[in-house]
């Protein structure tokens, strides 16, 4: 597998990290990615990040995002890593830490890490479980994980290309994984390598046609193996990263003659139905904890009230467009980062109302006072509740934390039902 990326390092390296010194120019995208992981937090300085196979790019914009922590980079690649020293020098990343080393030889550090970003990698190890298992060790008690692995069902023309690329000896030489795009190209848009062809934005470029179809090492996990793989690991699950396409109350599914049925599941029962009646999900995005964390893996909820404390901020990757709403909708709502079209939201005059209250400060109890005439308290609440599940919003209830540090007791009374 080194050998393999020494040839194609993948992803393609960047030139520069300009693009990503704009974006985080917007304090709010900095703040929404630590909510992601710890919605009960407040923001940590001078935190440890371990980014696990790091690839040409992945740790340098880690290190540009969070100029406080202390970002340490492993990669079996050293063509990989030269790409990003070469970040390094350019941006003065005096916080990032390189090192060549395997995932299964992280403790070799001495170090544990209060975050951990493995994405796209533990797929391609030859024991998953050992790679997890040897994360979990370097992770501190109360850190947090964001793993991302090959989805099963959505790759299914994925590894039937790969078969076939075994049967004819396909090399990745230029003109092997030209003639290759080629072939895919000439096939029928029926074949299930078009849909994921179409889908993936860099499918044509030669190192990423490489990567997914000739790749030593490769293997996908449903929903269910998802789940037991990481209770074998001593992890638990926290959250989806984009969790609307795992709910059964999201989108065109919330409308089949199944949804009341799928509602009464226990949720990882509702992702693993969620995911068969997609059919195409091809990577599983999410956040993980250990199992001996202090508190629950997923702390917000909207049972009881604790939920009037938390203070809703937008995804600044959101987009809210007014112009060509459908008839009765004043907008519709969307997540650039969902790939299914059925999960835009449209919304109403009084919903709008509430959703530009939004503002990042108040607490959802102050904009429902804001907001007393946009269609009442609970239709309110329930459209707050809506706005999370579609992954419009992240929730911070870190000041229900600080609570119960002084002896408040809010009504919390667990997960929720999207957790």
């Amino acid at each position: 597998m080194r050998a393999f990326y020494e040839g194609r390092p993948y992803p393609a390296p960047l030139g520069d990290l300009d693009r990503h010194i704009e974006l985080y120019r917007n304090p709010d995208r900095r703040r929404a990615w630590s909510l992601l992981l710890w919605p009960a937090e407040e923001p940590q300085a001078n935190r440890e990040i371990l980014v696990a196979g790091c690839g040409t790019s992945q740790a340098a914009i880690h290190a540009l995002r969070e100029p406080n922590a202390r970002v340490t980079a492993i990669d079996i690649s050293e063509t990989s890593l030269r790409h990003t020293r070469d970040l390094q020098r350019r941006y003065g990343l005096r916080n990032l830490d390189l090192h060549r080393l395997a995932i299964e030889e992280v403790g070799e550090l001495g170090r544990t890490f209060d975050q951990i970003v493995c994405t796209g990698v533990l797929h391609h190890l030859p024991d998953p479980e050992i790679g997890l298992r040897s994360l979990r060790n370097v992770l501190a008690r109360n850190g947090a994980m964001q793993l991302m692995v090959y989805a099963t069902y959505g790759r299914a023309g994925i590894y039937m290309m790969q078969e076939y690329c075994r049967l004819l000896e396909v090399g990745t030489a230029e003109t092997e994984l030209r003639d290759l795009g080629a072939t895919i190209g000439a096939l029928s848009s029926d074949h299930p390598i078009a849909g994921v062809a179409r889908r993936a934005k860099d499918f044509r470029n030669p190192d990423a046609l490489a990567d997914a179809l000739l790749h030593p090492q490769d293997r996908a996990y449903t929903v269910p193996q998802l789940y037991a793989w990481l209770e074998r690991c001593g992890l638990s699950f926290g959250r989806w990263f984009e969790q609307a396409p795992y709910l059964p109350h999201c989108g065109a599914i919330a409308d089949t003659p199944h949804a009341a049925r799928l509602a009464l599941l226990a949720p990882p029962l509702q992702h693993a139905a969620v995911e068969l009646l997609r059919g195409t999900m091809t990577r599983h995005n999410f956040i993980s904890y250990r199992d001996d964390r202090s508190g629950g893996s997923q702390p917000i909820t909207f049972d009881g009230d604790a939920w009037r404390g938390y203070v809703p901020l937008r995804l600044p990757w959101t987009l809210c467009i007014r112009d060509r709403a459908p008839p009765g909708c004043a907008a519709v709502l969307i997540n650039r980062a969902h790939t299914y079209p059925d999960l835009a939201l449209p919304i109403d005059a009084a919903q709008e109302r509430i959703f530009t209250a939004l503002d990042g400060n108040r607490s959802i109890d102050d904009i429902l006072r804001a907001t007393a005439g946009a269609g009442g308290e609970e239709q309110a609440r329930r459209f707050i509740e809506q706005l999370w599940d579609y992954d419009q919003i992240v929730l911070d209830a870190s000041s229900l934390s600080n609570r119960r540090q002084h002896g408040s007791r809010p009504n919390d009374t667990g997960n929720s039902r999207s957790s």
